[in-house]
């Protein structure tokens, strides 16, 4: 049987600097993310997971605030 990865939980510090790096690269290349796995604490597969995640949630973010200045049209008739 497979086992399931358990859960990471990140402390406020973790996140912190994880949101940082986010903000420097949406796409950090695989010694960038071991960089920032040494600095976090955690391996870097599970910061891959983390980009992967936050860029998902980004995405989602930007097409909702899309569709929110799509009910307002500044186009004038």
């Amino acid at each position: 049987p497979v086992r399931k990865k358990s859960r990471t939980f990140y402390s406020a510090e973790q996140l912190e600097e994880l949101e940082r790096m986010f903000q420097e690269d949406h796409y950090p290349d695989n010694e960038k993310r071991r960089e920032i796995a040494a600095v976090v604490g955690v391996t870097p597969q599970r910061i891959m997971v983390w980009f992967q995640n936050r860029r998902a949630k980004w995405r989602k973010s930007e097409k909702l605030s899309v569709k929110g200045n799509k009910k307002y049209p500044t186009s004038s008739a």
